[in-house]
């Protein structure tokens, strides 16, 4: 390798952390302990625990349903469970729910050991995974300084929180998390990135953060290629971290399907079309107009405002963008003598003046 290519070589391993931060959008390294840190703040008053809706998948709401959780290897968690909540042991591994989810809307209340023990990433730690590769930071954050990247309410070694929201250790805290997977095409790459909010005891810590791939500890790590759904999480870090009351509703069920666009049926030429020109009386008070322009028939309803008739057939109509139906009548085969307009399930009827 001659002179030239060494040193180009030498500066881009110089300089790759540089580049992946630029990538990211982001002047900071990872877990770098001079980037300022979040203020820290009093969350407000909570009534903890937070009940679930009656669409939420409940993940843990009693001993019984540690059922619900098992080890990385699919063997019965060794985890304790209590009467309301249950407890990492320490060296028993991470533990993972049976089900496996997409989107989501989590909500997980979670309490730090206390007495408080230990400094940094080595007091209260744990983590909440979605989809086992994307985590929201679990700590003991109170009067604990650590790299803003890895404090509770991050989204672990890439965005701090906003504030710094913990409660002393002991108390019940919660995460209310808005997570959108990430989307990849059939060739495996990613083509819409995870997003992520973060609710931490009440108060917005991440504001639908753009993931810039898995989180990981000391280093950035590019997406890889996924399932749809996995299952979520929970970290053993070696500390005695409670959780209790989890549930989540699955946001892909929920979300609206989309609707086919409104399209024409049938073609008419202008000839046809013009025959429907005119001004239709209605019942009560006011009129109907129709007109053609540039080929296609539009209805002037509502002070005028103009909307675009697409032929569903010789006498219905349907508006392009609003939910109008417009159905003529005709007493022969040549001009139409009324209308019927049908809007938010009602229908009038216009008759045409000659």
């Amino acid at each position: 390798m001659n002179s030239y290519f060494s040193l180009r070589y030498f500066l881009i391993i110089l300089f790759f952390p540089v580049f992946l931060t630029a990538q990211n959008g982001t002047q900071w390294r990872v877990h770098d302990l001079n980037r300022p840190q979040p203020q820290v703040i009093s969350p407000p008053v909570q009534y903890l625990p937070i009940l679930p809706p009656s669409d939420a998948v409940v993940l843990f709401s009693g001993k019984e349903s540690i059922n619900n959780w098992q080890g990385m290897d699919g063997k019965p968690t060794k985890w304790i469970s209590q009467d309301d909540y249950f407890e990492c042991v320490k060296g028993s591994g991470y533990i993972q729910t049976k089900q496996c989810f997409g989107d989501v809307q989590l909500h997980i209340e979670w309490a730090t050991p206390a007495p408080p023990k230990g400094e940094s990433q080595g007091r209260g730690n744990s983590g909440v995974f979605l989809m086992r590769r994307y985590e929201v930071q679990v700590l003991d954050c109170y009067n604990n300084k650590t790299y803003p990247d890895g404090q509770a309410g991050a989204i672990y070694g890439q965005y701090p929180p906003q504030v710094n929201a913990s409660r002393p250790a002991g108390e019940w805290q919660s995460y209310d998390i808005i997570f959108h997977r990430p989307r990849f095409n059939n060739l495996g790459q990613v083509v819409q990135k995870a997003r992520m909010t973060v609710f931490h005891n009440g108060v917005l810590v991440q504001d639908n953060a753009t993931l810039w791939g898995g989180t990981d500890w000391l280093k950035y790590r590019e997406y890889s290629y996924h399932a749809d759904k996995l299952p979520l999480a929970l970290q053993d870090h070696g500390n005695p971290v409670r959780y209790r009351n989890i549930w989540l509703r699955e946001l892909e069920k929920i979300r609206e399907k989309p609707a086919t666009a409104v399209q024409a049926k049938i073609k008419l030429e202008e000839t046809v079309l013009q025959k429907y020109v005119g001004t239709y009386k209605k019942e009560k008070k006011g009129v109907h107009k129709i007109e053609l322009r540039g080929g296609k028939l539009w209805l002037l309803a509502h002070g005028n405002r103009r909307f675009e008739l697409l032929p569903q057939s010789k006498e219905l109509f349907k508006a392009r963008f609003t939910a109008i139906d417009v159905r003529f009548s005709f007493a022969d085969d040549a001009l139409p003598t009324a209308l019927y307009y049908t809007f938010t399930g009602h229908t009038g009827k216009a008759v045409r003046e000659k």
